[in-house]
């Protein structure tokens, strides 16, 4: 599972965004992809992210400047790949957002406890109101609490702005999805039906008619 980050202190090597979502955390929010991730989670939706290579790379004040210069929004969510492979630049960019007035969402492979080995994640931990933290499990996928894509990962609320979504109140189920075509570019985000994400990754074949079970 050791992988050979790809990290910056004042960059972030972003593999997409979302300006504006709201099926990657309560409320609307500004999704961030990062490109890189150590773990090869099996059904994972994102294969396309997990290398470490050079994708997009853009200052910490440019990444800010997109969430906070976004309208309509509440915050951001960091999701990936693994953000906590590039702590040290997200938590400047999420410390910047926060001072903005934005509240700031991580979504990790790592479990809490492991974060706390990991070099700069105490520094992005700081600056974040709410953690998903541990690996997706297939075998435990699970549409039960919105937003998590299986049961073993948890929640922590890490600051007074989300107290009232903890434990029982975090909002249950009724995933989203959302696609957005411009152009001749198609991009997808949420949780795909199992059957969309085999056409994603066979190339959007659309072989045979979608059918939501």
């Amino acid at each position: 599972m050791k992988k050979e980050f790809l990290t910056r202190p004042d960059e972030v090597n972003v593999s997409m965004t979302v300006p504006r979502t709201e099926v990657e955390g309560p409320g609307a929010r500004f999704a961030l992809w990062v490109q890189g991730c150590p773990f090869r989670c099996p059904g994972c939706c994102n294969p396309h992210i997990l290398e470490f290579e050079e994708k997009s790379w853009h200052s910490v004040e440019e990444v800010a400047g997109w969430i906070l210069s976004s309208p309509g929004i509440e915050g951001v969510t960091f999701i990936g790949g693994e953000p906590f492979a590039q702590a040290e630049a997200l938590s400047k960019v999420a410390k910047i957002v926060r001072e903005g007035g934005l509240s700031v969402m991580v979504f990790s492979g790592y479990t809490k406890k492991q974060l706390e080995k990991l070099p700069h994640a105490e520094k992005l931990l700081a600056e974040c109101d709410i953690l998903v933290d541990g690996p997706f499990v297939e075998k435990k996928a699970s549409r039960k609490r919105r937003y998590i894509g299986s049961d073993n990962q948890r929640v922590h609320i890490l600051s007074p702005r989300y107290a009232h979504l903890e434990g029982d109140n975090w909002p249950r189920g009724g995933d989203g999805l959302e696609i957005r075509w411009t152009g001749d570019s198609l991009s997808i985000n949420g949780y795909p039906h199992p059957e969309i994400q085999r056409l994603i990754e066979n190339g959007l074949k659309f072989a045979t008619p979608i059918v939501d079970q």
